[in-house]
């Protein structure tokens, strides 16, 4: 049996764990200890965990966040949610193939009463936003409980293993993502006035102010907040195409959740759509874990992410294919190809541009929309209610950290901390660390071609600072007032003394060294490196890139230096003739053949796609009922039952919603649907206040 599991990364350690045993399909494998179900059974390479009741459309893993129910699996006879759940010793589990049959009743449990909850703040979302809140309520005294749904506070920091943008004073830039979950999680808890419920999603904001929570899914209680605060972050969007569906199809915080968090691979060759930080993170994150990126595409002429993100990959040897789109993905069962096509200005294929590519996986990274429903519902019912983080804005994660902590200050005043204020600073800063990517710049050559040169590959205003504070002697400057400037080195040849500092230290491994000193014809490059598969070691010969992807042939590797205060980045060294030396930026990790498209290209049929991926409902039905005048929401989920599945309509609105545009509906002649009132599927024994779930 092949083994699917991750055993090296370059950032991530492995931990040791217990074998345990469990059953699939009547056949017995081996699982780790506190692994999730869903971990376990993509470990062995199982994709397909059951089949659709409706059409008998194999389903596979899609959030691994819990939202949907794509994952369902029958264990020990119980249909459960595979990717929230742990997998334990001798579990027998089987496909949910079809509709799950109830188990039947032999009594009826004794009723509890739920417990009611009085609290100053509540916060809703272990995330960097929430965090920071509690962080600057809690060094006031305020009492506050935080709720997350995960076992572990950070969001979706706790699977982020690159360095994070921003400014090295404000929010930890330069360290890396997981690094600063546990910071912000050793931070919080040293407060005794904040408590905090691991596994406990919120449920419901309700008119009497009250919101209903599920304490790790063995209790279910109300808690009344003086003041409610929601950080509870954000939700990939869907895209419409053919072979949406299939098992292999991920959402990018899926993908990163699998293989950053729970250390399983999903994929052996991946393509991506989406050229946004997530998609270009997300590509970065499976080449550490030896997982083939096959391309990506990006219907934007340009990608919307950060260019030090783009470039990482393409000099890694991942071709971007901007002002493209993806037409299907396709395969029997599950993903066993993509086909793409080049658009024109107004996002249209183009006829004859079509091409196919092998691969067992599609990410989707188009973009995300704020989890923001419980700040509505808590305007809507009197609640005083303050939102942070992606649920306000998408910004990056420095960002969400900043806004936590103005919110922390806000919500302090709220209750009667008059003395407090927002200091103009802290405004100043929130607003540059939600910029947007700006000016990108010629890079140019270096004016010095002696002593030791830094050449700076990071050409694009971005909010980023480390490496003006990584240099010992100050010689890399960014204006403290406007981070957002492109670092300038200030010495020449003779004042850098090579620490390599900012090279391991630079978030977007955008710089590296040029020291004439030994031979000025053939100086020597230092390169950051971050990845284990196929070590390479001195004598090696390595391909040399620059900023955009093209290869200036292969070199030698002289060295591969492992600095103390490295946190995981190598420096590879490499001669190469002064001509070339300052345009080399990175190294190809990935072959060409990887990449080549398929002889022929695989046709695709527009309206034959899912849009409501829980009903199985395609856009051919959603348009013929717009085109028979429908205009009410409510009225298309009677008749097709989209947006009624497990997801409770989070992933297919949006989609039906661009297809009346795509019909030429304004939105304000559509009738939006009724929401429906509890945010996800809860067992309903939970309610009823039943602690024993066999019950």
């Amino acid at each position: 049996m092949e083994d699917y599991r991750i055993h090296e990364h370059p950032i991530l350690s492995i931990p040791t764990r217990k074998k345990i045993h469990f059953c699939w399909k009547n056949q017995q494998f081996e699982a780790l200890e506190n692994e999730t179900i869903s971990a376990a059974l993509i470990a062995i390479g199982v994709k397909v965990f059951g089949h659709h009741h409706k059409d008998g459309s194999p389903q596979g893993i899609f959030c691994a966040n819990g939202q949907c129910s794509q994952c369902m699996v029958i264990a020990n006879g119980k249909p459960l949610k595979s990717c929230m759940e742990k997998i334990k010793e001798g579990m027998d589990i089987h496909p949910a193939d079809g509709l799950i049959e109830l188990p039947k009743i032999t009594s009826i449990a004794a009723l509890n009463p739920i417990r009611e909850i009085d609290i100053p703040v509540l916060i809703i979302g272990g995330g960097p936003a929430g965090l920071s809140a509690a962080i600057e309520l809690g060094k006031l005294g305020v009492e506050v409980i935080l709720v997350d749904d995960k076992d572990r506070l950070g969001g979706k920091l706790v699977f982020q293993t690159h360095r994070f943008f921003g400014s090295t004073e404000a929010v930890y830039a330069g360290t890396r993502g997981i690094d600063i979950a546990t910071r912000l999680e050793k931070d919080v808890l040293q407060y005794a006035s904040v408590k905090i419920w691991h596994n406990s999603p919120a449920l419901a904001v309700f008119s009497d102010k009250k919101i209903g929570i599920s304490i790790d899914g063995s209790e279910y209680v109300l808690v009344t907040p003086q003041v409610l605060l929601v950080a509870a972050g954000a939700r990939e969007k869907f895209l419409n195409f053919k072979g949406n569906t299939l098992p292999g199809v991920y959402g990018a915080g899926a993908f990163q959740t699998l293989v950053n968090r729970d250390l399983v691979k999903p994929a052996q060759k991946l393509f991506i759509v989406g050229g946004g930080n997530v998609g270009l993170i997300a590509g970065y994150h499976a080449l550490q874990a030896d997982i083939g990126v096959v391309g990506l595409v990006e219907a934007l002429p340009e990608c919307g992410g950060y260019k030090v993100h783009k470039d990482k990959l393409v000099r890694v040897g991942v071709p971007i294919y901007t002002s493209h789109t993806i037409l299907s993905a396709n395969g029997d069962g599950q993903v066993e190809s993509i086909t793409i096509a080049q658009v024109d200005k107004n996002f249209k294929p183009v006829v004859g541009t079509e091409k196919s590519f092998a691969c067992d996986s599609v990410l989707i990274a188009v973009g995300l929309d704020p989890v923001n429903e419980f700040y509505s519902k808590g305007i809507q019912y009197g609640i005083p209610t303050f939102i942070a983080g992606d649920a306000e804005e998408i910004a990056e994660a420095s960002a969400a950290i900043f806004t936590g902590k103005i919110r922390g200050r806000e919500i302090a005043i709220s209750l009667g901390h008059d003395t407090l204020d927002i200091p103009p600073a802290w405004i100043r800063t929130s607003e540059v660390l939600k910029s947007k990517p700006g000016h990108i710049s010629h890079e140019g050559e270096p004016e010095y071609h002696e002593g030791v040169m830094p050449i700076i590959h990071c050409n694009q205003e971005i909010p980023c600072n480390p490496c003006s504070s990584l240099c010992p002697h100050g010689l890399i400057f960014i204006d403290s007032k406007d981070i957002r400037h492109i670092p300038t080195f200030l010495g020449d040849g003779y004042c850098c003394e090579a620490c390599q500092q900012c090279i391991i230290g630079c978030p977007g491994l955008a710089i590296t060294l040029v020291d004439y000193r030994k031979d000025a014809l053939n100086p020597t490059i230092s390169i950051p490196y971050e990845f284990s598969r196929e070590p390479i070691k001195a004598k090696d010969t390595i391909t040399a890139m620059d900023t955009e992807g093209k290869s200036f042939g292969e070199f030698e590797i002289l060295s591969i230096i492992s600095h103390p205060s490295n946190d995981h980045t190598s420096v590879v060294e490499i001669s190469a003739p002064r001509e070339i030396a300052a345009k080399i930026a990175g190294l190809r990790v990935q072959e060409k053949i990887i990449s080549e498209p398929l002889d022929g290209y695989i046709p695709h049929i527009e309206d034959d796609t899912i849009v409501c991926r829980c009903e199985r409902v395609m856009a051919g039905e959603i348009r013929e009922l717009i085109r028979a005048g429908y205009r009410d929401f409510n009225e298309i989920k009677t008749v097709t039952r989209a947006s009624m599945g497990s997801c409770g309509g989070k992933t297919c609105t949006a989609i039906i919603k661009r297809i009346f545009r795509e019909e030429r509906i304004s939105d304000a002649d559509v009738t939006d649907q009724t929401k429906r009132p509890l945010f996800m599927e809860i067992p309903l024994g939970l309610f009823a206040g039943i602690q024993n779930e066999e019950e």
